[in-house]
């Protein structure tokens, strides 16, 4: 009768702990699940504020191009209304800035060239010594300017 006694004591305290025990993992799951949700939550918030963001680059973007067209457009009536010859002028300005630096960087290649001749040295050093990455380079963006560039344009 003791025995039973101690030990329906015992089961007794062990089933009035289990109730505590569940109540103990569920608020875990419980709390993770709502980290889970935090979790998701933020993920949400960062895409939607991505969303945003290229929203507002593509606003600004329609903004430029429409203040490019509006200059473009403002930049061909002043050209018709100054007339033919400042409208010509106009158009040649690009060119002739080209033609003059390009005339510039040749004249300063033959002058190097004639002083290495007056000095008597060999021409094919100083050519290798003069053609240099920054000439590479100027004669790379005119000719992208004029020819790669256009050609894009036109298409």
């Amino acid at each position: 009768m003791i025995a039973e006694s101690l030990l329906g004591g015992i089961f007794g305290g062990l089933l009035r702990l289990a109730p505590e025990a569940f109540k103990f993992f569920d608020r875990k799951n419980e709390r993770n699940h709502e980290l889970a949700m935090l979790n998701k939550e933020m993920e949400f918030a960062r895409v939607r504020g991505e969303i945003e963001m290229h929203k507002v680059e593509a606003n600004i973007s329609m903004t430029e191009l429409n203040a490019i067209g509006v200059a473009i457009q403002e930049q061909g009536e002043t050209a018709r209304s100054a007339g033919w010859f400042v409208a010509a002028l106009s158009a040649l300005v690009r060119p002739l800035v080209t033609y003059w630096i390009v005339a510039l960087w040749s004249l300063h290649k033959l002058a190097s060239l004639s002083m290495a001749y007056e000095v008597n040295a060999d021409w094919r050093a100083v050519m290798m010594v003069s053609w240099n990455a920054d000439d590479m380079t100027i004669l790379a963006m005119i000719l992208g300017f004029w020819f790669v560039s256009r050609s894009f344009k036109h298409r």
